[in-house]
């Protein structure tokens, strides 16, 4: 069965978005993921060991196999070496979004409710850009979470417009591994599913690692 958040697929536009750079490298990756049926989590440059440009991807479903990351850096690879938005040698890095990953979509804030987050904004609200607390979910454009770093008097449950943030991202925690050892549970069972001619109740899951596959671009 397709939920609710799967059926958006990759039309769902990204509410946190880079800038600079990045967000000119996302224009011109994010109509070829679509094209794939995978969905632009995040573009980062950085110029550690050289110059890496990371890509993270995703299926609707949330799911990022090896074998898709390879697929996306085979179409990426050539349509970033014509548009050229890199003035000098770069690696092309696709990824997963692993556990601790990013959230940029109002429907990231639905599906990940009731996980630790920590949020940095790009606009304060009430004198402060941090916010560490338990996702609570979407309410219109706006992320509800339950502080855990509220100082005394403070109100524990907040409204961070998600427009407004720079950063949002799940905390690792044993919980959020124990999500993702009942999601591959499910998978294996799915596979098995499959094997023996039975109906795919289950969607594959990420494991806990990060996947990533690296390509080399001038």
């Amino acid at each position: 069965m397709v939920t609710a958040v799967e059926a958006l697929g990759t039309a769902e536009p990204r509410l946190i978005v880079e800038p600079g750079l990045a967000a000119r490298v996302a224009a011109i990756v994010e109509p070829v993921l679509e094209q794939l049926s995978f969905r632009l989590v995040r573009v980062r440059i950085s110029g550690m060991d050289g110059c890496t440009v990371q890509i993270m991807a995703e299926r609707a479903d949330g799911t990022m196999a090896i074998e898709d990351c390879e697929l996306v850096s085979r179409a990426l690879s050539p349509v970033l070496d014509v548009a050229d938005p890199i003035e000098r040698a770069y690696r092309l890095e696709i990824s997963s979004p692993g556990l601790d990953r990013p959230l940029v979509r109002r429907s990231d804030f639905e599906r990940y409710a009731g996980n630790a987050v920590k949020i940095e904004m790009a606009v304060a609200i009430n004198g402060r850009r941090r916010f560490r607390g338990l996702l609570l979910g979407a309410d219109g454009d706006k992320a509800r979470l339950r502080r855990t770093d509220a100082a005394p008097g403070d109100e524990p449950d907040v409204l961070l417009p998600i427009e407004e943030m720079a950063e949002a991202k799940l905390v690792l925690t044993n919980e959020l591994v124990a999500q993702s050892l009942k999601r591959g549970k499910e998978a294996e069972r799915t596979a098995a599913a499959e094997r023996d001619g039975e109906p795919k109740d289950f969607r594959r899951a990420n494991g806990k690692n990060r996947r990533v596959a690296q390509h080399e671009g001038d």
